[in-house]
């Protein structure tokens, strides 16, 4: 009997350390993992949400789930296209400032499950990339123009609610497998968590995972560059970092850069990205 009690203590005592996060495998070294991104080399943004609808970048007016009217999608194609275009990861836009969950959140009602589509789209994607072999890294908008404080269609305007861009975060992180990088958009403010905290807050997750921001105040290891050209880190106009001073440059803790290049030239409805780390 005293084995058998024994045991059970045992098994209960090494359940305990998995699930407390201290039998999670520990982090690679940041030049590891800086150099596994970097030769991701080219990939593909996948912007697909409210926008797409509108026909304009920001859609800030408040819409109903249905305003995403898409009734099919294949992430097979998208994966395969991607494949054979000789790109390695895809970046795929989770949630733009008009709130809208391009996955089976448990946060909002405001998510594709309850649209038309009716699909975790999210869910999809990572069975696609995994059976073509392609890399997934996920943009995040920070703020939110449904949460407390926000001003619909306002630049740095969206709203604070640390508690739940913690949650949205948990749930990308704990349930959709591993993320190479995660795309922060700070045009809208950081939802009420720093960058700072958001890093650690993923770290907590997925170690692994790189974590970029736009703008705002540094963090993490990923250098983010919108519509810029490729270039060595510290180069004349290659990083914005907005909250450290206009003619300040600061490049300390980066070890990697991503670049995001228009496929199209603007037109109505918005253009398509395509990708490039270096």
């Amino acid at each position: 009997m005293k084995t058998i009690v024994g045991n059970l203590y045992l098994w209960c005592m090494i359940l305990s350390l998995l699930f407390s996060g201290c039998g999670r495998k520990k982090a690679l070294p940041d030049s590891v993992r800086a150099k596994e991104v970097s030769e991701l080399r080219f990939g593909m943004f996948i912007c697909w949400s409210y926008s797409t609808f509108s026909g304009k970048e920001w859609t800030g007016e408040p819409h109903d789930v249905s305003f995403f009217r898409a009734t099919s999608c294949n992430t097979d194609q998208w994966t395969r296209t991607a494949k054979e275009a000789g790109m390695n990861y895809i970046l795929f836009l989770t949630k733009h400032h008009d709130g809208f969950c391009l996955w089976d959140t448990q946060t909002t009602e405001l998510k594709v499950t309850n649209a038309p589509l009716k699909t975790d789209v999210l869910q999809q994607l990572r069975a696609s990339c995994d059976k073509y072999g392609i890399k997934l890294a996920l943009y995040f908008s920070e703020g939110d123009w449904n949460w407390p404080g926000a001003e619909r269609g306002q630049s740095q305007k969206g709203g604070s609610d640390p508690e739940m861009k913690k949650a949205q975060l948990k749930e990308l992180l704990t349930r959709y497998g591993p993320i190479e990088f995660i795309w922060f958009d700070h045009a809208v403010g950081d939802g009420g968590l720093s960058h700072e905290e958001t890093t650690e807050w993923v770290h907590q997750f997925q170690p692994d995972c790189f974590t970029g921001y736009n703008h705002g105040a540094p963090s993490g290891r990923l250098s983010l560059r919108e519509r810029g050209c490729a270039g060595p880190l510290g180069g004349d106009d290659l990083t914005w970092v907005e909250d450290a001073g206009k003619n300040e440059k600061s490049y300390d803790g980066y070890l990697v850069a991503e670049f995001t290049y228009p496929l199209l030239p603007p037109h109505k409805g918005g253009s398509r990205l395509v990708l490039f780390v270096a």
